[in-house]
């Protein structure tokens, strides 16, 4: 009889160690080694002896194993595999057009966020357009399941549950019984909600624990490839918001999302991490409602247009895949301790802030060693592209001089060390996006105001930082220029 085997697994990296240590020797972090005992199944899970239970549901045991040999990079073969679409265009933007048979799809967040409630809208549509659908609930029960499907598909077209006979739901936690039912079933897509609930019986563990997700989480993934069907799986997020587990979890699957948002707020963003068929700079924009989440086809309902002009707000075409979002870069700076001054950002980059705080001491004439700097993108949007440079910059000096962009005015340009202004990829998607919706004035870097024009609005350039500085409305502050009132260093 084989022995049980007890390793050590890093939660941070995914790694295994056979013995405990203090730090892990692969990733470096600290207190992050978990004792995972692995079953005498699990050391000859390369060969498919650990899923058996699983392959033998869509192959055919008496048939022979396939003979896999290696094959020369231009005699692979192609094929073309057809998405399957969710019917939620938001998600499917972020999907790369939908979902690819025999993929894993994790989808994280907050509790309470609205990952259940949009995966059971993507369900019910994908069965009101022919597809079958097993969704898995280890959570709810059928009951309340149904419940929540009545009132999120009360207001869709058709009305109620009528024309989704082909939406299965099932309430169970055993991955054995949830494997046999996708069997009798047959669907092209599964949701499995959550897959910290789901436990292997043979696995001396609690459900959530380490060895369960690891066990269970491959399985799944030898399940979709095996049957072609689609899988989407929900992860819970800890504290500090990454996926609760190890990052082995997000290493096996084919795709990772994040479904991000304030619950006291009602707009959501659904963030790729990881896409392995499409591109993971796409985000798609949703709106929490009574009847469950509106998709935002327009960018434009995340800026509130109806706040004034005021220091330290900086309005940011950014470029999101193939949409254009601006965003709202707000700065704070106020009286901190010299040597120990705090630089804090939200939604942003934070050695791009040191880099820019720097640069405005060395080159815009700012005295900033002595004050706490707090930076942040409103309405949860993460902004990461060099492009919002300048706007981050002229947030901070706005909020220092007590100075505001002028009315009307957007702000994107990459900023260099030596304090120069560089031109951006894509202006005149953001150009186009910015005139659309009622900006009339568009700073960017030297080099970009002769090379796109859109009717009513103003492109001007400037050559460096202190130049974008003094251009900051005096108005704000009673008079002077801007470079009058600087405190300088010395």
């Amino acid at each position: 009889m084989a022995k049980t085997r007890t390793v050590f697994l890093c939660s941070a990296c995914g790694a295994t160690h056979p013995r405990w240590n203090g730090r892990c020797p692969d990733c470096g972090t600290w207190d992050t080694l978990e004792s995972f005992r692995e079953p005498p199944a699990a050391a000859t899970a390369a060969s498919g002896a650990a899923h058996g239970g699983v392959a033998e549901i869509w192959v055919d045991p008496a048939g022979a194993a396939p003979v896999v040999k290696a094959t020369a990079l231009p005699d692979i073969e192609t094929v073309d595999v057809a998405r399957l679409p969710t019917g939620v265009a938001e998600f499917d933007r972020v999907l790369g057009g939908g979902l690819v048979p025999g993929s894993v799809v994790l989808l994280g967040g907050d509790p309470g966020i609205g990952k259940s409630t949009l995966l059971l809208q993507a369900a019910g549509r994908l069965a009101a357009g022919g597809r079958r659908v097993l969704y898995v609930t280890s959570e709810e029960s059928a009951v309340q399941t149904r419940l929540r499907a009545e009132r999120l598909f009360e207001h869709e077209p058709g009305g109620g549950l009528d024309g989704l006979a082909d939406l299965f739901v099932l309430a169970d936690t055993s991955l054995p019984r949830v494997v046999e039912q996708a069997r009798q079933v047959r669907p092209a897509v599964m949701v499995l909600d959550s897959i910290q609930m789901v436990f292997k019986p043979d696995l001396e563990a609690s459900p959530g624990s380490v060895t369960q997700i690891r066990r269970c989480c491959t399985d799944l993934v030898y399940l979709a490839k095996v049957s072609g069907m689609a899988i989407l799986l929900v992860g819970h997020v800890t504290k500090d918001g990454q996926l609760a587990g190890p990052r082995l979890l997000e290493h096996l699957v084919d795709a990772v999302l994040s479904f991000e948002g304030d619950r006291h707020h009602a707009y959501r963003i659904v963030r790729g991490i990881k896409n392995r068929f499409g591109t993971t700079l796409e985000v798609g924009l949703f709106e929490m409602t009574g009847h469950g989440l509106r998709e935002l086809a327009d960018a434009g309902a995340l800026l509130d247009r109806s706040l004034p002009t005021r220091p330290g707000a900086v309005i940011c075409p950014a470029v999101h895949g193939t949409r254009t979002l601006l965003a709202e870069i707000q700065a704070l700076t106020a009286t901190g301790i010299l040597g120990a001054a705090k630089r804090k950002v939200s939604g942003l980059d934070t050695s791009r802030l040191a880099m820019l705080v720097a640069v405005l001491e060395k080159h815009g004439g700012l005295r900033l060693a002595d004050q706490d700097v707090f930076v942040s993108s409103m309405g949860g949007m993460k902004v990461t592209e060099p492009a919002a440079d300048l706007a981050i910059a002229l947030a901070i000096a706005g909020a220092h001089l007590r100075r505001a962009v002028p009315s009307g005015t957007a702000v994107v340009g990459e900023i260099g060390l030596g304090g120069e202004v560089r031109p951006v990829h894509q202006l005149e998607a953001r150009a186009r996006e910015a005139a659309r919706l009622g900006f009339t004035r568009l700073l960017v870097g030297r080099g970009g105001a002769g090379t796109v024009r859109i009717p009513g609005l103003s492109i001007e350039a400037a050559d460096t930082v202190s130049d974008a500085i003094d251009g900051l409305d005096v108005s704000s502050s009673g008079g002077g220029s801007a470079s009058s009132t600087r405190r300088r260093r010395g």
